[in-house]
């Protein structure tokens, strides 16, 4: 219905879709296992792998990894090699979309390493980047 002077009716189908946000990780099979072994040695097997950026680091940006029991309602869960579950927060989405999960283990170190092409550059940490916006605040390496 519309009403002299009221211009046209107000719909209930909104003009526009705000994007919904969609995290691609992938996990390789060695940081899989490597991952199920964690999780089951900390006593979670049925828990998750939360990864996550936060500023900092020598380049501005910084990865984190936690065991997660649960994931919050903005999470996005991924299911990745060998049934081993991702948790990624909405924050961090954009920029650890498209990264893969590897787990090293050589002369120099062992651990996850994250292989991001959303880093631009990153510092000799290995565990610090920045992204093609130049956000962050860089701080020396620990």
């Amino acid at each position: 219905m519309t009403l002299a002077g009221m211009g046209a009716p107000i719909s209930s189908t909104p003009a526009f879709k705000i994007p919904s946000l969609q995290a691609t990780v992938t996990v390789t099979e060695r940081a899989a296992v490597k991952a199920q072994s964690l999780l089951a040695a900390k006593g979670h097997p049925d828990g998750m792998l939360r990864v996550f950026v936060v500023g900092g680091g020598c380049s501005g940006y910084q990865y984190g990894m936690a065991i997660a029991a649960n994931a919050e309602a903005e999470d996005q869960v991924i299911e990745a090699e060998g049934g081993v579950r991702v948790v990624v927060d909405r924050d961090s989405i954009p920029m650890i979309s498209g990264a893969e999960i590897d787990y090293v283990e050589d002369l120099m170190k062992s651990g996850f390493t994250i292989y991001n092409p959303n880093a631009t550059s990153s510092c000799a940490c290995g565990s610090s980047f920045q992204t093609a916006d130049g956000s962050g605040a860089p701080r020396a390496c620990n």
